[in-house]
């Protein structure tokens, strides 16, 4: 975007966007979500969003295999999408990805508020990756 500061974009598109998901909670309360593509933890404010911030924090599942590709916003070419993230695919065991992970969120100074839901992000998607056992399940000998 052409230099529209992000306080402007956020007040433009937090009332009512695409990406907006409304559930209610107990009662009355209305809990908001976000399906935006660069919000670690799917809320819906200011802090996360990835459209009103020049920089974003992307961890997803890599594809067949167990990767899992960490992906960061570049700030000089946000007019062109096709090339405006930095993508780093990682296959490592998880506390290497996740010296990572901290490494380039928290201890490069890029976006230092993010680095626990960088982790937390970073722990799902592992956990969602690992392949169950498959094998000869024991019998209860009791049951028989």
């Amino acid at each position: 975007m052409a230099n529209v500061p992000g306080p402007l974009i956020w007040e433009i598109v937090k009332k009512n966007n695409s990406f907006l998901v409304k559930e209610f909670g107990n009662g009355t309360a209305k809990v908001q979500f976000s399906k935006e593509a660069n919000n670690l933890y799917n809320v819906h404010s200011f802090k996360h969003s990835g459209l009103a911030n020049r920089k974003t924090v992307t961890i997803q599942p890599g594809g067949k295999d167990l990767t899992v590709v960490l992906a960061t916003s570049k700030t000089k070419k946000q007019n062109k999408p096709s090339i405006s993230l930095q993508k780093s695919a990682m296959k490592k065991e998880f506390p290497r990805m996740a010296k990572a992970v901290v490494n380039q969120v928290g201890d490069n100074y890029y976006r230092v508020d993010l680095k626990k839901a960088a982790l937390a992000r970073l722990s799902a998607v592992h956990r969602c990756l690992k392949v169950t056992k498959s094998g000869v399940k024991k019998r209860n000998r009791q049951a028989v």
